[in-house]
């Protein structure tokens, strides 16, 4: 579904059930599948193809980042010409590789799959918001399921204005005719949390590969096991 998709959003539950979410907004890289490893992987291969070796804070500052940043910072980091055509080129080589992953190796986080099947049984409306491009969230999807999903925001669908700008998590509240505050962002980056609660979203955080300060805004939870929508409709009573 996309934001001009005349397509109304699936009848759900939550305008009568003050407890529920007027829809969940899920993160994917590290919070639904534990992608952010085979984007590190992705890295090491491109860094070593070039003697080099990427260092552990590059490599964590690109955690929930856009890809353009990524291979800007990437690049800077190897000490390598850091020009929109060595983006460009970069980005190619380390976005052939994640294809290759993507289709073959990727895993969901732990209860993450759980959670987003009785989010999207409960009727409320779910998003998928990314910062992975759409070529790469689409192959993703063949795992995650794209019929969970009554909208995906991807990172090269924002106009420039990705993570941590509020746009990806106000874009998808658009498509889904919701209001933000009524709505619940689930994230594992710094980046990720910024952006849903500038957008206005309750944010729970959930850590995959870098540490998440409830001062961001957050609620802090080790894993996604049994988490349902009453659950995450109570962080919008907290807030």
């Amino acid at each position: 579904m996309t934001e001009t998709d005349p397509r109304a959003v699936r009848p759900h539950s939550a305008a009568a059930v003050p407890e529920l979410p007027a829809a969940v907004l899920f993160d994917m890289d590290g919070t639904l599948v534990d992608s952010e490893k085979l984007w590190t992987v992705a890295m090491d291969d491109y860094a070593a193809a070039h003697g080099a070796e990427i260092s552990d804070a590059a490599r964590a500052s690109m955690v929930g980042s856009n890809m353009s940043r990524s291979m800007r910072l990437l690049l800077a980091d190897l000490g390598m010409p850091t020009e929109p055509a060595d983006i460009e080129a970069a980005g190619e080589r380390v976005i052939a590789r994640m294809s290759e992953m993507l289709s073959n190796d990727l895993t969901w986080r732990p209860g993450a799959e759980g959670a987003l099947r009785r989010v999207s049984a409960s009727g409320v409306p779910v998003a998928l918001v990314t910062s992975t491009i759409r070529s790469l969230t689409d192959i993703a999807l063949r795992t995650i399921g794209t019929e969970v999903f009554d909208a995906t925001v991807c990172g090269d669908e924002v106009d420039g204005r990705n993570k941590p700008d509020p746009e990806p998590y106000l874009r998808a509240c658009r498509i889904l005719g919701v209001d933000p505050r009524h709505c619940v962002a689930v994230e594992d980056s710094p980046t990720g949390v910024s952006s849903a609660v500038a957008a206005g979203c309750a944010v729970l955080g959930v850590t995959c590969e870098v540490p998440l300060d409830p001062e961001l805004g957050c609620t802090l939870r080790d894993s996604l096991e049994g988490i349902d929508a009453v659950e995450l409709g109570s962080l919008l009573r907290r807030g």
